[in-house]
């Protein structure tokens, strides 16, 4: 049977998963804002937007690398994921996809990078945002699968 048709998938990534992404990725993006130009430039207002926008957007990019990860790494019943596979597949698609949504938004001009934000070279990304998807997504997934208080399993 494939994950999908497992409730315990849906009720892990819903249930677990995802509140736990979400949380660590705001604060991850509090975290590194000083590392952006708009740290210095905004308005308080437009910082918290910036800041509700990207998490945001970082569980849909999280959630859609789990997905992508669940599938490519045939994950059956949760109960047997291959964790560490799913977790690496997890953080090789957001990596990726980070390196080229970053590489379009800062040709675009839609964010710039502050002087102390370290490059990684020859791609000229910020080590932030791809730090984040190395260190989120495995926080996420060692948090989501310790067992509840109270609980023998997900």
């Amino acid at each position: 049977m494939n994950w999908s048709e497992h409730p315990e998938s849906w009720f892990f990534i819903l249930r677990r998963y995802l509140p736990r992404l979400a949380f660590c990725s705001l604060l991850w993006e509090v975290a590194q804002l000083p590392l952006y130009t708009l740290w210095a430039a905004a308005s308080p207002g437009s910082i918290a937007f910036a800041v509700a926008h990207c998490t945001a957007g970082d569980v849909l990019i999280g959630t859609g690398a789990l997905l992508i990860a669940l599938i490519l790494g045939r994950a059956g019943q949760p109960d047997h994921w291959p964790g560490t596979r799913i977790a690496g597949l997890t953080i090789v698609v957001a990596v990726a996809y980070t390196v080229i949504s970053e590489r379009i938004n800062l040709a675009g001009g839609n964010w710039a990078y502050a002087e102390w934000m370290p490059l990684v070279p020859w791609i000229e990304v910020g080590l932030a945002p791809m730090l984040q998807w190395v260190a989120v997504p495995l926080m996420t997934w060692w948090w989501a699968k310790r067992p509840a208080p109270g609980s023998s399993g997900l």
